[in-house]
């Protein structure tokens, strides 16, 4: 069999997103998710689902996992229901609860860290004192000051004083816990209350409890505290499902369009990551990054058109395609201490995805 010109493939490439970007999942769950009929399914019913299972169940340690496409899951696995920690997700989650206070001027992004007033264990440098919120929510504060709860990437930090506040990207979680620190200051509200008041009721999240959501760190390193979440995997479906329809439930407007637009615009290219942090360098996925989201870049299959995720260590992923109206979610249980590499979390999104075809 000959195969197809490179000219038709570009073709059918762009044919294929244009036919998918323009739509919008209508359907959302009530209190409970509905499963896609075997029609509405048709695209995912082949082979390759078969052999994502085998793969799940064969190479990695994940938990549970909810393929969801238009709305209606299409695939499950494992205990979609036990409530367990998201990790870095959290970041991604408290994103979504700036949006409101942003744009009715509670919090202003260009305020610096020291005009909020922020100093620490060790001292804030006068050179990092003009980093701004922004600059903390985008991971370019360039302040290297040790973290007190553990998950950056600080290894890679340059020298403290030496970079610019906002010219240099820096997974760091000193950034993402002040900017809960400074979340919580601006508004005078509980970053878990806010987490129930906009998204677990206005979703009609089926396993949220507000009760367990604590704060966690070592303040004898720095005083600011991390914001541990813990979802279900089914829960985090909805949050997926939410980020897809650009902040729509429903006929509820739950996070502004503009602000869904917000935090999904590049603050940092691929390119830029890559180079300041060389452990993405050849994953098979360019990340760029946004408001504390990782932006899927320079991608060739238009299934990866536009796609965002939210990821946490040892497994914890929301996923989103908007070229094929589908969410990808998983998560891997940290009190079973199982845990998936790197590689392993990024086949899994790549794969999850290639499922998809067109073909009856």
């Amino acid at each position: 069999m000959k195969s197809i010109p490179q000219h038709l493939s570009i073709f059918l490439s762009l044919l294929f997103f244009l036919c998918f970007s323009g739509a919008k999942a209508q359907v959302f769950p009530d209190r409970v998710w509905q499963h896609a009929s075997e029609n509405e399914a048709k695209g995912w019913n082949n082979p390759k689902m078969e052999a994502f299972h085998e793969y799940l169940v064969d190479s990695t340690k994940i938990t549970g996992l909810m393929i969801v496409h238009k709305g209606k899951v299409v695939f499950d696995y494992g205990d979609l229901e036990e409530l367990s920690y998201i990790a870095s997700i959290r970041k991604s989650v408290l994103s979504m609860l700036y949006g409101q206070y942003v744009e009715d001027g509670t919090i202003r992004l260009n305020k610096t860290i020291q005009e909020l007033g922020i100093d620490d264990v060790e001292g804030i440098l006068p050179i990092e004192q003009s980093a701004t919120i922004q600059d903390i929510i985008s991971a370019r504060s360039g302040v290297y000051h040790p973290e007190g709860y553990a998950g950056g990437m600080q290894e890679y930090a340059p020298e403290r004083g030496s970079v610019k506040p906002g010219s240099h990207w820096l997974y760091s979680n000193w950034d993402f816990n002040v900017a809960g620190y400074v979340f919580e200051q601006e508004t005078g509200k509980n970053i878990y209350d806010e987490v129930e008041r906009q998204l677990a009721n206005p979703l009609h999240m089926q396993d949220w409890d507000r009760s367990i959501q604590h704060k966690q760190g070592n303040t004898s390193i720095s005083k600011y505290l991390a914001y541990p979440m813990w979802f279900s995997t089914r829960d985090m479906a909805r949050l997926g499902l939410l980020m897809l329809n650009k902040g729509k439930w429903k006929d509820t407007q739950v996070i502004s369009e503009s602000w869904v637009d917000e935090m999904l615009k590049q603050r940092t290219s691929h390119e830029e990551l890559n180079k300041n942090v060389p452990v993405f360098r050849g994953t098979g996925v360019n990340y760029g990054y946004g408001y504390m989201w990782w932006l899927w870049q320079n991608v060739s299959d238009p299934r990866f058109e536009g796609a965002y995720s939210a990821k946490g260590a040892m497994g914890q992923n929301i996923t989103v395609y908007p070229a094929i109206e589908t969410v990808l979610v998983f998560k891997t249980k940290a009190a079973y201490e199982r845990v998936n590499s790197s590689a392993v979390r990024i086949k899994v999104a790549q794969k999850a995805a290639k499922i998809f075809t067109m073909e009856d």
